[in-house]
């Protein structure tokens, strides 16, 4: 199987990395892991993509939640109100068709493949929380990339994979009792490389490997300033490192 997560709005990248996942006839399963829009703005693109395939399974991440909070009338989250202007700007343009969709996602999958379990989630969630609106911050705040500070996030797990996203560097550690992958945003990067993870699971082993594949993402980082998107500049610096 493969990973993907925080495809972040890249059409040019989830295109390059699932035209390389096709090529691989052994995947039968790709994973998203949330964020799949928001930042970037090709929302219809990524979103028609994904929904146009039977072979991937998905969840959402914050901004796909806070961005449907605004397409629901709810209440938006007090701690992404620096990103509101641009995530009602995601939403203008963006095909309605594809909310009901988006809004019928999960926020975990749990599998067990050849008995080994296996956990699919944005970011850690208390259990407590799992339900709670996204105003209400359900995912944990982020930690940085450590076997010990990942053991302390997912203390309350006992899966024997924990696949997540949401922050944007890779992850892959093996812990006493877990083993924590994050492959890596795909489609915010401050090189133009594209991100993702292979899993093969045996009754004997997990065994991982961390992909990236090489592709063009100039027209991508042009339609920043050709479409006006808003809070371009500090995207472009923050996300992808001032790659123009």
């Amino acid at each position: 199987m493969a990973i993907i997560t925080d495809i972040h709005g890249n059409a040019s990248a989830l295109k390059s990395v699932l035209a390389e996942i096709d090529s691989r006839k052994e995947i039968e399963q790709i994973y998203c892991l949330g964020d799949m829009i928001g930042i970037g703005p090709d929302s219809n693109e990524v979103l028609h993509m994904l929904f146009s395939r039977d072979d991937i399974k998905m969840i959402t991440g914050n901004h796909d939640e806070a961005i449907l909070s605004l397409a629901k009338g709810e209440e938006y989250p007090q701690s992404h109100s620096h990103a509101r202007k641009h995530h009602q700007w995601i939403l203008d343009r963006m095909d309605k068709s594809f909310i009901p969709k988006l809004e019928h996602l999960p926020r975990i999958i749990r599998q067990n493949i050849e008995g080994n379990s296996i956990l699919f989630i944005h970011y850690q969630i208390e259990t407590g929380k799992m339900k709670e609106q996204i105003s209400n911050d359900p995912f944990s705040s982020i930690v940085e990339p450590s076997v010990e500070n990942l053991e302390t996030l997912f203390k309350q797990n006992n899966e024997d994979l924990i696949c997540f996203g949401h922050h944007h560097p890779i992850h892959y550690f093996r812990g006493n009792k877990a083993i924590y992958l994050n492959p890596g945003s795909l489609g915010c990067n401050h090189k133009p490389a594209v991100r993702y993870a292979i899993v093969t699971v045996s009754k004997e082993k997990i065994e991982i490997n961390l992909e990236e594949t090489i592709y063009d993402n100039s027209s991508f980082l042009e339609s920043y300033n050709k479409l006006q998107v808003p809070e371009r500049d500090f995207i472009l610096k923050v996300f992808h490192g001032n790659q123009i």
